[in-house]
């Protein structure tokens, strides 16, 4: 077979369900209902990853989009020199958006004052995990759309509450995983869909990092983050709900200030869930996406503290392994402690699509693709070589988007508010899946326990011995001999056909002979 090559615009022009929801013209922002015609953007959380939003936004009003930074919210004074870090914290980043930082309503340390703003159409919640879903879900109760940075939130019930209440206000939510603005995984999907390789057997990925100090160490201490310049009561949100009824962090009495857990907050579990939710969110949401698949059946978590005995609480290298009722596994892994990565592979029973970077002219930050390589076997394509007697791919996609993901990504999720449009890049309901899989990962490697996903419940649930017992009992009831089925035929036969020989196969009774020789 020839090398394919489908590039971006051939891909958006075929894909229905891109539609509506894809980048929009400057024209199209004029449709966003806000104050003076713009959208009033509030920034909840000013920290480092927040900057990139802000610089979003202020690219997006100079160039005369229908947006505008209204709001800043921070229990942190910030940073008394700008430098590169471009002013985290509530005044610097106030000062950054054109604010007044006078302005107690616009410019404040109580995340619910901003959200009272008429002003405020959209909430972006960049602030750490443990305040995610209860700002979101105050955000939505207000009346605002949402652009929540990953992972979704802290607990899988928070997950699903937020869920819950964009469908039920008919908000639009995004969440702030930045690979699923691009069109690979939607690519993959698709091409996956349309059988190319066969039943999907296995996902793969990783995030490998390497840090001579520990992961998230690298994170600076500053001597004026201090309980003067920091609302210690505030940031732990002990005072807080979440949606269990549980307080949203410990007292201050059970987690003193220390500038470590301010600023280092990932190493702690109170707060997050180290790299299972900070690395794993962005290959699990995007992979999971190209497979087609979202809860899993049954997940089991593993690693360790193994090297980065530095008082943190998260291990140094874990691997989540989660199995679907769709007849399929997904596995993640990692280390922070050497940064060759593994790979990341979507297998099929008749071809493998191996991602990477693709073969794009443009070069830049955001070039990626994959090629598809066939099976040797019946009714797969065949496995062409080069002169070279290398493997050549049967089809290739090549992504040739340059530029900046988190624009895109805020770009798709504001043509989407003024569409009126829910089917964001990154849903909600895209998150909470990915999400559940990792924090269920978390929960197996802390308490020792496999977890299975009851649908009916949507939480997790200890696992038993039905997972292997019920593929056991498929294999053995198998249907006719030669008889093909799919996964979904379940206890009606295999996916395989048997060769001839296996028709001599079965139980011999009272002596006799099974195949009647």
């Amino acid at each position: 077979m020839s090398k394919k090559s489908v590039h971006r615009r051939s891909f958006l022009a075929a894909s229905a369900a891109a539609g509506a929801a894809l980048t929009l013209p400057a024209k199209s922002y004029a449709k966003i209902a806000g104050a003076n015609g713009k959208l009033g953007i509030a920034f909840l959380g000013v920290g480092g990853r927040c900057q990139q939003h802000i610089d979003v936004i202020l690219e997006m009003k100079e160039k005369g989009l229908g947006v505008n930074p209204v709001a800043v919210c921070d229990v942190w004074d910030g940073d008394q020199e700008l430098g590169s870090k471009k002013g985290r914290g509530l005044y610097p980043s106030a000062k950054r958006c054109g604010l007044d930082v006078t302005d107690k309503d616009h410019v404040s340390k109580d995340y619910r004052k901003i959200l009272d703003q008429k002003d405020v159409d959209v909430a972006c919640i960049a602030t750490p995990d443990h305040w995610h879903a209860r700002m979101a879900l105050d955000a939505i109760d207000a009346g605002k759309d949402v652009y929540m940075e990953k992972p979704m939130t802290r607990t899988i019930a928070e997950a699903i509450a937020v869920v819950d209440a964009a469908q039920k206000k008919n908000k639009v939510v995004t969440v702030g995983v930045q690979s699923m603005a691009d069109p690979t995984w939607r690519a993959a999907h698709e091409y996956i869909a349309a059988g190319n390789i066969g039943h999907v057997m296995q996902g793969q990925t990783s995030y490998f990092r390497n840090s001579s100090v520990g992961q998230w160490r690298y994170y600076p201490l500053k001597k004026d983050m201090t309980p003067k310049t920091i609302d210690w009561d505030m940031w732990l949100g002990h005072k807080f709900q979440s949606v269990d009824g549980q307080p949203l962090g410990p007292t201050p009495k059970e987690e003193p200030f220390d500038r470590a857990v301010w600023a280092q907050w990932r190493c702690y579990w109170p707060f997050g869930g180290g790299m299972f939710t900070d690395l794993f969110v962005h290959q699990t949401t995007h992979l999971i996406a190209a497979m087609g698949v979202r809860f899993p059946a049954r997940v089991v978590g593993a690693g360790g503290l193994y090297l980065e005995y530095d008082g943190r609480d998260v291990p140094d290298t874990a691997t989540v392994v989660a199995d679907y009722e769709e007849g399929c596994q997904f596995i993640v892994s990692a280390t922070m402690c050497n940064d060759t990565q593994l790979g990341e592979v979507i297998r099929g029973h008749l071809a493998t699509i191996k991602f990477g970077p693709s073969k794009g002219k443009d070069g830049g930050d955001y070039v990626t693709g994959f090629d598809v390589f066939g099976q040797n076997i019946t009714g797969g394509p065949a496995k062409p070589k080069g002169a070279d007697g290398q493997e050549k791919p049967v089809h290739s996609y090549v992504n040739e988007k340059v530029g900046n993901a988190t624009y895109f990504l805020w770009e798709n999720f504001l043509g989407c508010v003024a569409a009126r449009k829910r089917e964001t890049f990154s849903t909600p309901e895209l998150g909470a899946a990915a999400f559940g899989t990792v924090n269920m990962g978390v929960q197996s490697y802390r308490f020792g326990k496999a977890l299975f996903w009851d649908k009916e419940k949507r939480a997790p649930k200890e696992a038993d011995a039905s997972w292997a017992a019920q593929l056991e009992t498929r294999s053995k009831k198998r249907g006719k001999p030669n008889q093909v089925m799919d996964w979904a035929g379940g206890d009606k036969g295999s996916t395989l056909t048997p060769p001839d020989y296996q028709k001599l196969e079965g139980p011999w009774v009272d002596g006799k002979d099974p195949a009647g020789s």
